[in-house]
């Protein structure tokens, strides 16, 4: 992460230079300024450290600051935020899929490969597209993708 919060405001940072914030998602040098995603150091009682800055959190996390925004408006106190690791998939290229579903359904972890973890990961990058820019720009994202996709080389090094 980049030097860009370090020493701003006189707010409290991490090594990373990402900004500490309480349970309420709110600085801990400053009631009114809050931070989500990539940008908070979070605390994870029940790991204890801080939560990854992964897509998930920062969707827990925006999902959360909705309801903290319409209570500070209101004058109501503020309620903790709690993480839930639902696991992770990562995509390794267009055929390969791997991931670890944590155990809330089998009451154990779950190692998901091949088709299956890769079209969890297709639903899942989908449902982000969809949070960020809506139906309308996803559905002709998809189809512009579907045309064009024969055009496009297979591998691609960077």
């Amino acid at each position: 992460m980049a030097s860009g919060f370090k020493d701003i405001a006189g707010l409290e940072t991490n090594r990373l230079n990402q900004l500490v914030v309480r349970q309420t998602l709110q600085t801990t040098r400053d009631e009114n300024i809050f931070a989500i995603g990539d940008c908070a150091a979070c605390p994870w009682p029940a790991r204890g450290g801080t939560v990854p800055p992964r897509a998930q959190a920062a969707h827990q996390q925006a999902s959360h600051m909705v309801g903290q925004i319409r209570r500070r408006l209101a004058g109501q106190p503020l309620h903790d935020w709690h993480y839930r690791d639902f696991g992770s998939l990562v995509s390794l290229g267009e055929y390969t899929t791997v991931g670890n579903l944590m155990g809330f359904l089998l009451g154990r972890n779950l190692f998901v490969e091949g088709l299956f973890a890769r079209l969890m990961y297709k639903s899942l990058y989908k449902m982000h597209e969809l949070a960020l820019y809506g139906p309308v720009k996803v559905t002709l994202d998809t189809l512009a993708r579907l045309i064009t996709r024969r055009t496009e080389p297979q591998v691609k090094l960077h």
